[in-house]
């Protein structure tokens, strides 16, 4: 148990590697290396879980330096939380078949895994680690294996990787500027020594300053709006899978690193101090991001593109929730960070098969398609009426949450736009139910789409039955983690 902290790390790093070598010998062994690596993860990750729920956290000394001269990784509920969700989805995707998530024939497979492997590695020494600096290198590596897959959609997609290295270098180095700051401060990287001792200078400027670049930075990793830029061309013109992967868990690293820094960190008084309004901007925005987002997703007639401006709208929800700053904002922030895993992930892995099938991507042309692909529209559709808010579904409650936070802070014009938003989501998502499932099969869909394989349809179907599973059972969710979680850190 003592190294269980870095356990759902191990196998995705050493996948990553021995997904190379397999992959040489057979073109189908670097996808088995990866199902196996994030199976042993989301184990790893779901022990940690269960684990530090009814105990305490788990520290894990990296070559047995102690810190805060050492680096070290923590299993807390909050980071098992984000641990299991990266390992689930990434599990999910791997296991989907890669011409349908990566646009590529069987035998071209091979170098996707590895990256898509470090990627995932990436993105859980995010979550586990307890160094502010060896967080910004996992950030990195995240990042970059990010682009790399992000360019295999093609010409348009290696533009768009090129756009988001440009931006995403600009946000790392904002981070690691304010991380130095924090240094020549405290004279520790290590977060739980840095929060001892940060209340005995809460009045410095450069303790302040290095507060707004890390936001700044992590926010533009997290593409909160205005600094979403690089994620609708990053999102549709990369393959299916990989979109799938940085709507679900890449761009909530940059929410987690948010939420660690700023309640556990700093704590939660500093967001609202004189001189550096967080709490205020990441509400703000994020309700702008929610607007803007819906609106412009109805202005789409692709559907990777409507999808990718629907997470900027969705992102949107869990900055509004970080910055109201109260535990039940929180606990629907967190909560969405998981439903919109579950939904977003869904509805691009839908796309993949449809494309993979038809070739298509115009919405006008999907007429029919519940008729001729019937459980995995049923797959869509679920994911689809939960993004609106529908009861009992995963997406309502999160939802729900928030709304009831804004009340109880008096906050109604965040309350009405939170609900208003979910009409506007209602209304792109009519849009292509009016297609799929009332218009009749054109001849162009009745020569082309079929049921698609069934690990396309079973990947879906879990999924979809998560969603319904995660509504139903939400209270457990919120009683059991999410809650002490909130109430730690606000509480």
């Amino acid at each position: 148990m003592s190294q269980l902290p870095i356990l759902p790390l191990l196998p995705l790093l050493f996948g990553s590697i021995l997904a190379v070598l397999a992959g040489l010998w057979r073109a189908r062994a670097a996808q088995v290396v990866a199902v196996v690596a994030t199976a042993l993860a989301l184990a790893a990750a779901l022990t940690g879980l269960v684990t530090v729920t009814a105990s305490e956290p788990l520290h894990y000394e990296l070559g047995g330096w102690p810190p805060p001269v050492g680096i070290e990784y923590v299993l807390d509920p909050l980071s098992a939380f984000m641990a299991s969700i990266v390992a689930l989805i990434g599990l999910l995707i791997v296991i989907y078949p890669v011409e349908a998530a990566f646009d590529l024939r069987p035998g071209r497979g091979v170098p996707v895994y590895p990256l898509a492997l470090l990627l995932l590695t990436g993105l859980m020494g995010v979550m586990l680690s307890g160094d502010l600096f060896h967080l910004f290198v996992f950030l990195e590596i995240y990042a970059i294996s990010t682009y790399g897959l992000v360019s295999l959609g093609g010409d348009r997609a290696t533009f768009a990787a090129l756009r988001y290295l440009l931006l995403g270098t600009i946000g790392s180095g904002l981070y690691l500027l304010g991380v130095g700051f924090l240094y020549f401060s405290t004279g520790t990287l290590n977060m739980a020594h840095m929060a001892e001792l940060l209340p005995a200078i809460a009045d410095s400027p450069t303790v302040l300053g290095a507060m707004a670049l890390m936001v700044i930075g992590l926010a533009l990793k997290m593409a909160l709006f205005p600094l979403h830029v690089w994620l609708p061309d990053a999102h549709s013109y990369s393959p299916p899978g990989v979109a799938a992967l940085l709507a679900a868990v890449q761009v909530k690293a940059g929410a987690y690193a948010l939420v660690r820094i700023l309640f556990d960190v700093y704590g939660p008084a500093y967001t609202g101090i004189d001189g550096v309004p967080v709490s205020a901007a990441l509400t703000w925005f994020g309700l702008a991001g929610i607007v803007v987002g819906s609106v412009m997703a109805i202005r789409q007639t692709d559907i990777k593109r409507l999808l990718a401006y629907s997470t900027v709208a969705q992102l949107g929800y869990i900055g509004l929730g970080i910055g109201l700053a109260t535990p039940l904002a929180l606990v629907g922030a967190l909560l969405h960070v998981l439903n919109h895993a579950m939904m977003k992930s869904g509805l691009f892995l839908v796309a993949g098969g449809i494309i993979q099938r038809t070739g298509l991507k115009s919405i006008p042309r999907f007429s029919g398609l519940g008729k001729r692909m019937p459980w995995t529209m049923a797959g869509f559709a679920i994911a689809a009426l939960s993004m609106v808010g529908i009861p009992p579904l995963a997406g309502f409650w999160s939802k729900f949450y928030l709304v009831w936070a804004t009340i109880d802070l008096g906050n109604w014009v965040a309350a009405l736009i939170v609900v208003s938003s979910s009409l506007l989501t209602m209304v792109y998502f009519l849009k292509l139910f009016e297609q799929i499932f009332v218009r009749e099969p054109t001849e162009e869909v009745v020569a082309t789409a079929i049921e698609p394989s069934g690990r396309v349809v079973g990947t879906v179907g879990v999924l979809a039955s998560a969603i319904v599973l995660i509504g139903v059972f939400n209270a457990v969710i919120v009683r059991q983690v999410l809650g002490p979680i909130a109430e730690r850190m606000l509480g």
